[in-house]
């Protein structure tokens, strides 16, 4: 079951990518708001009638619908987030993604990251290999385009940390998972569909993965509130989490 789940959310984070593409390749006006409304509607639609038809005994908690929170007694969850980085998706850049993740009794079991504007999809079944470190090279951190948080530019002063701006959540998690990056860091409020598919392929993929001061990241919780996340190396955690609590002691 847990390849067919795996085989399924990489499909449908496929899908929603290429639908996106196509709304805005055929949209006809230059409104980026209502391209946004209209992305996150059309990605919605098509990942709630799939997961409905293939797995209707399941719980989903997406972005774009009202939360049911008849999910907290069930044994599995699918945790969507049709379009993630709606500003990026709009301005006709790449750094957008699709998450597709199924949350089952405890723990996140499968994850799918669909980055449509690359043409790449990052999956927990296979798990992706990470990209040895280049030795000697600066480390380079993920950050906010328009938004950098305090503690990513503080992290990046104290390490020496070469700063790369782009867009998603999800698509700066995949840049970890696909070696463009070392670490991302982020203090300035989530929610779980922003990171659940991420996180599940970036754990499969060997990176460590947390909050801020360490501890477990919960999906499927009443408050879907998770606002701080670190996604790195492995070999980077213990002193990326130190100096975390350095610069915020």
């Amino acid at each position: 079951m847990l390849t067919a789940d795996a085989e399924l959310a990489r499909t449908l984070a496929t899908e929603a990518g290429e639908r996106l593409l196509a709304v805005r390749r055929d949209y006809p006006g230059d409104d980026s708001s209502e391209l946004k409304d209209i992305g996150d509607a059309a990605a919605q639609e098509l990942l709630a009638a799939r997961l409905a038809q293939a797995r209707p005994g399941d719980a989903v908690l997406s972005e774009e619908a009202a939360d049911d929170l008849g999910r907290l007694t069930a044994d599995r969850v699918w945790i969507i987030d049709p379009l993630d980085g709606t500003r990026e998706f709009s301005e006709g850049r790449a750094d957008w993604a699709v998450h597709v993740a199924l949350w089952e009794r405890g723990a996140l079991a499968v994850g799918a990251v669909a980055l449509p504007g690359l043409g790449v999809v990052l999956s927990t079944h296979p798990a992706p290999v990470v990209p040895p470190a280049v030795p000697g090279a600066p480390l380079r951190l993920a950050v906010s385009r328009t938004r950098p948080p305090a503690l990513a530019v503080a992290l990046a002063e104290r390490l020496g940390l070469e700063t790369v701006p782009m867009g998603s959540a999800g698509f700066k998690v995949a840049a970890v998972v696909r070696g463009d990056v070392d670490l991302y860091v982020h203090a300035g409020g989530q929610y779980e569909w922003d990171s659940a598919a991420p996180v599940a392929v970036a754990l499969a993929a060997g990176l460590h993965a947390s909050r801020i001061d360490g501890s477990a990241l919960d999906y499927n919780q009443e408050d879907v509130l998770l606002p701080d996340l670190v996604v790195c190396r492995p070999e980077l955690a213990d002193q990326v989490l130190r100096t975390i609590a350095e610069v915020t002691a």
